[in-house]
């Protein structure tokens, strides 16, 4: 199914679950020489709770079926995980492009560090690598690494 079938939208409560389960499937395939910190009811009852209802969080819909979720807090972008299935469609591109129409001045986001294929997708993103970390700062304890995009000034 191409992206164009796909829609993405704010999230309601009732997402929540899906959202939760592509977080999960995506975590586990991207990263899997990480240790996912918390177990999968955590997961699901933290997307129900705080995630959804606290956060600007989008999901990819098509068919009636989540196939990816984006988390904004103001410039911070918190999460962003496709289904592994529905990766290489663009719409991880979307999102992004939808992240930056939010949030036009300036965005930051943490990814791990063995996470090279999200480095790369952020890189062509025209983010920058601002911080490394030893880990200490996340629950997994996996050294991580802050980005940052801002547009570029206008001459």
């Amino acid at each position: 199914m191409p992206s164009s079938d796909v829609v993405l939208r704010r999230a309601t409560g009732a997402d929540a679950r899906a959202a939760a389960d592509v977080w999960l499937r995506s975590f586990t395939a991207a990263l899997p020489t990480v240790r996912c910190a918390h177990e999968e009811a955590d997961v699901r009852d933290w997307f129900a709770r705080v995630l959804v209802p606290r956060y600007e969080t989008w999901v990819a819909v098509t068919g009636g079926n989540v196939v990816g979720l984006m988390v904004l807090n103001g410039e911070e972008l918190k999460q962003l995980y496709l289904d592994p299935t529905w990766r290489g469609r663009c719409i991880g591109d979307r999102f992004m492009n939808l992240a930056k129409e939010r949030q036009p001045d300036r965005l930051t986001l943490w990814t791990f560090q063995v996470n090279t294929s999200a480095h790369r997708f952020y890189e062509r993103h025209g983010f920058i690598a601002v911080e490394r970390t030893d880990g200490a700062r996340n629950d997994e304890r996996e050294p991580d690494v802050r980005y940052l995009w801002q547009p570029s000034a206008a001459c």
